[in-house]
């Protein structure tokens, strides 16, 4: 399938947009990384690509989509549909679904949260957010005790919507030592002959909104 060149809005330092950038180079897909404006709630020709005003945007040609997961959902059905990023199978695609929901949820109030706000200084309730991942990383650290992925025997969507965040907990004051079996899932991923790593992140940041 021939197509032209992606453009993924966003920044380096998002594990919102890495987590697309994962899924592109998995995919082989040729894509431009386009640095978002430093504060995108001011840019009139960002809200036109996503009213939100949150990074990532995709840009597929004619087509413009926002939400990371979407995203992700999206080039695997347009450029990969045969392959096991996303299963067909109604059981197997409900436990990615399942991922994907807790990587916006839990993952991104709980580890995500503490790393915003230890790294880009935005005002958050740090306890709720330490708590919340301190539940997320023991639960997830549980079901990964007998499995090498989170909802397959091989890398789904799922891995790569849950990796950035939690590999960069340590950001956010959030320990990895107390999770074994997350430690030993995240070397899994980064592993995989696709990978790249999400930089670290310096002190101090800029402030930019993810979706």
């Amino acid at each position: 399938m021939t197509h032209n060149t992606l453009i993924l809005h966003g920044t380096p330092l998002s594990g919102h947009a890495h987590r697309v950038e994962l899924l592109l180079r998995a995919l082989s897909l040729p894509y431009r990384l386009e640095p978002a404006p430093a504060d995108i709630r001011r840019g009139d020709a960002f809200r036109r690509l996503n009213p939100f005003q949150q990074i990532p945007v995709l840009e597929d040609g004619a087509t413009v989509l926002s939400d990371s997961n979407a995203i992700m959902v999206y080039l695997v059905k347009r450029y990969a549909p045969d392959s096991d990023w996303l299963p067909d199978d109604p059981i197997a695609a409900a436990a990615v679904q399942r991922w994907l929901s807790v990587a916006a949820g839990e993952v991104m109030h709980g580890p995500a949260t503490a790393r915003l706000i230890h790294q880009f200084g935005i005002s958050d309730d740090i306890g709720r957010a330490e708590r919340v991942a301190q539940r997320v990383l023991a639960w997830m650290d549980e079901h990964l005790g007998g499995r090498a992925f989170l909802a397959a025997e091989h890398p789904t969507l799922a891995d790569l919507a849950c990796y950035s965040y939690v590999a960069h907990a340590p950001e956010g004051g959030i320990p990895l030592s107390p999770y074994p079996a997350v430690r030993a899932w995240l070397g899994r991923v980064e592993a995989l002959p696709f990978f790249s790593p999400m930089p670290a992140s310096p002190l101090p940041a800029q402030r930019t909104a993810h979706g």
